[in-house]
């Protein structure tokens, strides 16, 4: 994500709505390792890239689809046998992605920027989010 720190604070400061997809983990190869990042604004604007490809796509829809319904998730893209034309890593990997939408006033909003600007500045931050669990903690 350090790669898209600085434009993805000014679309925070500017109150865009987008979604943030963050590779979270990855089994065995893949072209890009945890922390790759693609932000993807209402308009369809993309930021950074997770992986390229089919992938590529698939998770630029899943960010508007955030977007439009409030609602990111972990996804899991890979490589199956029974399904070799699916969308996947080609590369035999498996890539797990944390969707997460940034709307209007979402209280996720000010965290954000204020980490992007620590990491656009070439400070430590850290970010973490609970992706499972009763209601109340997500």
């Amino acid at each position: 994500m350090l790669d898209i720190a600085e434009e993805l604070r000014a679309w925070c400061a500017a109150h865009r709505e987008f979604a943030l997809a963050t590779v979270v983990a990855v089994t065995g190869s893949a072209p890009r390792g945890p922390g790759a990042s693609l932000a993807v604004d209402a308009g369809g604007t993309a930021l950074g890239s997770i992986s390229g490809g089919c992938v590529e796509s698939a998770v630029h829809e899943l960010c508007l689809d955030a977007i439009a319904s409030g609602e990111g998730g972990l996804h899991r893209f890979g490589y199956s046998d029974d399904d070799a034309f699916a969308v996947g890593l080609t590369c035999g990997g498996i890539l797990d992605v944390l969707v997460t939408p940034v709307r209007g006033q979402d209280p996720v909003r000010p965290v954000l920027g204020s980490v992007l600007e620590a990491a656009a500045g070439g400070g430590r931050a850290a970010l973490a989010r609970v992706v499972s669990g009763p209601p109340p903690q997500l």
